[in-house]
C-alpha cells in the first residue's frame, strides 16, 4: 500500500510549539479490502533530522555527547544520556551539511569523512519525522569540553571513548537512546571493515 491509500477528512493544529502537534481525521485501505471507518490520530510533525556518530580510526575511539533530555527526567540514573551528534535538516540543508555542521556545534571537531548508514523513522507511530543516520570520520584528538548553542539552551558535554568501552556500556544498557543504540549496533558490525578502509586512505 501507499499514500493513495489514505483519505484525510480533517486536519488541524493541535498545538504549535517546541513542536507541531497536527490532529487528523482520516481512514486507510485495509488489508482484507475495503476502507477503515473514520480514525483520530495525532502527529508530531518535525522536519527531519541529520545524527552522526563520530569515529577516529587512528584510535579508535568513539566521540559521543551527553545532554539533558525531557523525555527521561524520571529515569533511575538521571536524564542526562550518552547520544550522538544530531540536528534539524533546515529548508536548503542537506543532511550531510547538518552532519558536519552540528559536529561542529556539538562536538567542537570536524568531520572528514561521512558514511551513510541509513535513513528511518524514529517513531512513525507518533511522528513524520525521518533520522538520516551516518558514521563520520573525525581526529579525536584534543576532543572534549561542553558545547552547544546557548541560545538554543544546549549544554552538552563531549565524551572520548575507546571503541570496545562504548560497546561494552551498549551490552551493559547504559545506552538506551534509539539512535545511538543503532548507530552503535551497527558500528559493532561493520568497524573493522570501516576502519581499515579509513586507514588506507
Amino acid at each position: 500500500m501507499d499514500g493513495k491509500n489514505i483519505e484525510i477528512l480533517e486536519r488541524g493544529v493541535g498545538y504549535q510549539g517546541f513542536y507541531r502537534l497536527e490532529k487528523l481525521r482520516l481512514r486507510h485501505r485495509l488489508f482484507a479490502g475495503g476502507m477503515s471507518g473514520p480514525l483520530v490520530r495525532e502527529s508530531i510533525d518535525k522536519a527531519d533530522v541529520a545524527a552522526v556518530l563520530l569515529y577516529d580510526p587512528r584510535t579508535d575511539e568513539l566521540v559521543l555527547i551527553e545532554q539533558f533530555r525531557i523525555g527521561a527526567r524520571d529515569d533511575p540514573r538521571g536524564p542526562w544520556l550518552l547520544e550522538i551528534v544530531a540536528g534539524l535538516i533546515e529548508p536548503g540543508e542537506s543532511a550531510e551539511e547538518v552532519a558536519r555542521r552540528e559536529t561542529r556545534e556539538e562536538a567542537g571537531c570536524a568531520v572528514f569523512d561521512l558514511v551513510h548508514v541509513n535513513t528511518f523513522y524514529g517513531s512513525p507511530a507518533m511522528s513524520s519525522q525521518r533520522v538520516h543516520l551516518y558514521l563520520g570520520r573525525v581526529d579525536s584528538t584534543g576532543v572534549g569540553g561542553i558545547h552547544g548553542l546557548a541560545d538554543e539552551g544546549e549544554d552538552i558535554r563531549v565524551v572520548r571513548l575507546p571503541a570496545e568501552q562504548a560497546l561494552a556500556l551498549l551490552g551493559q544498557g547504559r545506552i538506551d537512546s534509539a539512535w545511538p543504540l543503532i548507530a552503535l549496533l551497527w558500528f559493532a558490525s561493520q568497524r573493522e571493515a570501516v576502519r581499515a578502509r579509513w586507514l588506507a586512505t
